[in-house]
């Protein structure tokens, strides 16, 4: 458009009355469909309307110009003053581009969210990844499971967040299909494990964890759980490295790492006693404590609780205001708040795992996942 507006055609210096008459309707039609735009163009584009329809009503700038500190004026006068002596005619062709070009691109948007399959990300089989309006949802999608996480599941999220640091949107958000939003660690993944296996199982399973827990420890932009219900073991310890957790009132958060003879993990062992108080956090994750919402959002490890009627609604507004903001600015932001811990999270993790291979080698934590299935079957 810049270059349109140095080479003006030739066919606007002999512009009959007629042609202007249909010009200024264009014109007058233009700012009535600017009015009727949803989705805000954003301060440049703000500009260059305003010093368009300025020139093309008034003619080349005739104002004084603005003190330094009048930011707002002075980029007004400055986007008017860089039409120098662009004509009212053209000034009001420019105008009217733009808008249709605004009105366009809106209409496509528009027809592009009326498609369940927009932004759908291929080569997932446990979760469903999308993209739109500048957010990336990663959805747990076992739900006949209640999103219980096995190993393809665990390298499927790794992947996601790997790409969603790198993609074009502006935020992230992980929430889960159906009732659940995850029960955790699916206890499948210890069965059929014959026992000269089992040493190998732990180290292959401590690398999975450690390189799972270290995605959301390195994610570089905001980190949002949504947690649609119940939440269980590793999906609730990496809560305490997301930036932001909203919950619906009949989520639950339970991490009974030592019922079943093995201990924290996702940082929880360092994060927890920071967010809620060693007392609640050893409660929680020495006891078994099952804590409602409203307990967790008391405690620091939920941000806000919704009723479950309006959750969706009201957090995934909140979740596009969010996704509409600076998105460098947001990341760089995250990383001030999140660069001081980073190397000793990555230390505690690292430790966690190492503690858990040792655990899950045990005999205390192969009979209790034992009495597990063997309670699970008298159900």
């Amino acid at each position: 458009r810049q270059a349109q507006a140095v080479c003006i055609p030739a066919i606007h210096l002999h512009m009959s009355a007629a042609t202007m008459q249909v010009s200024q309707k264009d014109f007058e039609k233009a700012q009535q469909q600017l009015k009727l735009l949803k989705k805000d163009p954003g301060n440049e584009t703000k500009l260059k309307l305003y010093a368009l329809f300025k020139q093309a009503t008034e003619g080349p700038c005739n104002s004084p110009k603005p003190g330094m500190l009048d930011f707002v004026k002075k980029a007004k006068w400055d986007a008017w003053n860089s039409l120098g002596n662009l004509s009212q005619d053209n000034a009001r062709q420019k105008y009217t581009e733009l808008v249709s070009s605004l009105v366009s691109a809106e209409s496509a948007v528009q027809k592009e969210d009326a498609s369940p399959e927009e932004g759908r990300h291929d080569g997932y089989e446990t979760i469903i990844v999308t993209t739109k309006n500048n957010i990336t949802k990663i959805m747990f999608n076992r739900p006949d499971r209640k999103n219980a996480i096995n190993h393809k599941m665990y390298r499927e999220i790794i992947k996601a967040l790997e790409e969603a640091g790198k993609d074009d949107s502006t935020i992230a958000v992980i929430t889960g299909n159906g009732d659940y939003y995850s029960s955790g660690n699916d206890l499948n993944n210890f069965t059929n494990i014959q026992p000269g296996e089992m040493k190998k199982m732990a180290s292959d399973g401590a690398v999975l964890l450690k390189e799972f827990v270290g995605c959301f420890i390195d994610f570089p932009k905001p980190l949002i759980a949504v947690v649609n219900g119940p939440a269980i073991g590793i999906c609730v310890t990496v809560l305490g490295l997301c930036d932001i957790v909203y919950a619906s009132d009949r989520a639950t958060f339970h991490s009974p790492f030592s019922q079943l003879g093995q201990s924290p993990e996702g940082c929880s062992s360092y994060l927890f006693p920071k967010i809620m108080g060693l007392a609640k956090a050893s409660e929680m994750l020495l006891f078994n404590k099952k804590l409602t919402a409203e307990e967790a959002c008391a405690q620091g490890l939920v941000t806000e609780v919704f009723p479950d009627r309006t959750f969706q609604k009201e957090v995934w507004g909140r979740l596009e205001a969010y996704a509409s903001l600076p998105k460098n600015s947001l990341a760089v932001s995250k990383q001030l708040l999140r660069s001081v811990e980073k190397e000793k999270l990555h230390e505690v993790n690292s430790k966690e795992c190492e503690v858990l291979k040792e655990r899950w080698i045990s005999d205390e934590c192969i009979n209790a996942i034992v009495s597990f299935f063997q309670k699970k079957s008298k159900l």
